[in-house]
């Protein structure tokens, strides 16, 4: 079977709802399942601004209060901790998540992607990196398994690998993705959204059948 996931390194949702699908195929041991993610942004023109926090920024985005934002965020990092992930908010980098998509389709030829987003992820909700920090950038791929100069590569280059993240997100808006993170399974059914193990084990029992 396989599995496409449009998702944004920078939506605490994706990495919740990886989570969760994770746990569902562990209970189909003995089907081979192939990954494949796609890029989307939720933001495209977001700018990378490491002096603000996180709550500042999406109660300025969304017109609540900072206090709001936190308890938003609060909620969201409850959520997260019950699918096993340790989210902090507190040391969030406000970035923009484009060259992290780049290099995270470089990961995909070398059949690195999920490894690449797991990193990433991690780097972002639970480390408080800065994925807009060029070296910050080339540590984490190198622990993924990219080779170093692979990675300047895509970072010397503003176009290297830019078509295929404009593809993924072209993709998404013609099949009808509002947001992510979005599963597609064998191109015949979907999930939308970080759901519940069960949601994700019911739809894989439906397209194995």
């Amino acid at each position: 079977m396989k599995i496409e996931i449009w998702s944004d390194i920078m939506c605490p949702f994706c990495y919740i709802g990886k989570r969760q699908l994770e746990t569902a195929l562990a209970e189909f041991p003995n089907n081979d399942f192939e990954i494949e993610w796609k890029s989307f942004q939720l933001d495209p023109t977001i700018t990378p601004q490491p002096e603000k926090d996180v709550y500042t920024y999406l109660a300025e985005r969304k017109g609540m209060s900072v206090e709001q934002s936190r308890e938003m965020h609060k909620g969201v990092a409850e959520r997260a901790k019950s699918a096993g992930l340790d989210y902090n908010f507190d040391k969030a980098v406000i970035s923009n998540s484009l060259e992290a998509h780049r290099i995270i389709q470089l990961a995909k030829t070398k059949k690195l992607g999920d490894e690449m987003e797991e990193i990433f992820f991690k780097a972002y909700f639970t480390e408080g990196r800065d994925l807009n920090d060029g070296p910050t950038l080339i540590e984490l791929a190198e622990k993924a398994g990219l080779s170093k100069n692979d990675v300047l590569e895509v970072l010397e280059s503003e176009s290297l690998y830019l078509k295929e993240v404009q593809s993924d997100i072209k993709e998404a808006q013609e099949i009808g993705v509002q947001g992510v993170p979005f599963f597609v399974f064998d191109r015949k059914y979907a999930v939308s959204g970080a759901q519940p193990v069960e949601a994700f084990v019911q739809t894989i029992k439906e397209g194995l059948k």
